[in-house]
């Protein structure tokens, strides 16, 4: 039995979409077919060159300026993206940030931060997405390893914020299963991005916090959305999936 993962004639939203996990998000829907609007705060020219990338490829995508930490512009953000896009099938909520401070000397700054974009950004987009999805459409959240598991000191707030990524994402699925429409988080383990390098000082660290002993790239995160986004996924929501090479296990 053949499963069919095609993208084709879907329009998906990626926030956060210009560089790390959402760019390999942003290249994996459109190597399915879907046409892709991505979302960035202040990386214009790493948006500009994907959706130029992905042009080169035979694909479609575009880029739109949303800082999704404001709760109006992170709704004019998908706003945009409809208009550009002419419907709305699939949306990535992937914009997130955070820091690895000890708690006692985390700032009101680095909190309010942290949970305004990991947590609020996340509930406005997809409030503001849930007035354009179809039936059957699809909510993916990037979360993290850390929202699930803690193996060393200093996440606790960016720790927090991804869990209540697990929750929200569970009570989706429940709002919404009468409509077809599916929620599901990914959390991913150490994935080689420019903020955080497998080559950086704490490479070496964390790779052997994993079973496998590596980090993952955006690709891998990228292929299991695009698969969460597709037909062969219509039965799973509700879900929290782990890409961690074993650091959860």
């Amino acid at each position: 039995m053949s499963v069919n993962t095609s993208l084709a004639g879907k329009t998906a939203l990626v926030t956060g979409g210009a560089r790390g996990i959402g760019a390999g998000i942003v290249r994996a829907l459109a190597a399915e077919g879907a046409t892709v609007a991505l979302t960035y705060s202040s990386s214009e020219d790493a948006a500009e060159t994907l959706v130029t990338e992905i042009a080169a490829a035979g694909g479609k995508a575009l880029a739109i300026r949303a800082d999704n930490s404001d709760a109006d512009t992170a709704r004019q953000g998908v706003r945009d993206a409809v208009d550009a896009l002419g419907s709305l099938d699939i949306l990535v909520n992937n914009a997130g940030a955070g820091w690895f401070e000890p708690f006692t000397d985390t700032t009101d700054e680095h909190i309010e931060t942290t949970i305004d974009l990991n947590i609020r950004g996340t509930v406005y987009t997809t409030q503001e997405a849930l007035k354009h999805l179809p039936d059957n459409g699809r909510i993916i959240t990037i979360g993290s390893s850390s929202g699930k598991v803690t193996l060393f000191a200093g996440g606790t707030i960016y720790g927090m914020s991804k869990a209540a990524l697990v929750g929200f994402t569970k009570g989706l699925a429940r709002d919404l299963g009468a409509r077809g429409i599916t929620a599901n988080v990914i959390q991913p383990g150490p994935i080689d991005t420019d903020g955080n390098p497998a080559d950086g000082p704490f490479g070496g660290y964390l790779a052997g916090l994993t079973a496998l002993n590596r980090f993952g790239t955006p690709a891998d995160v990228g292929g299991l959305a695009a698969w969460i986004a597709s037909d062969a996924a219509n039965f799973m929501t509700g879900e929290s999936i782990s890409i961690d090479a074993g650091w959860t296990a």
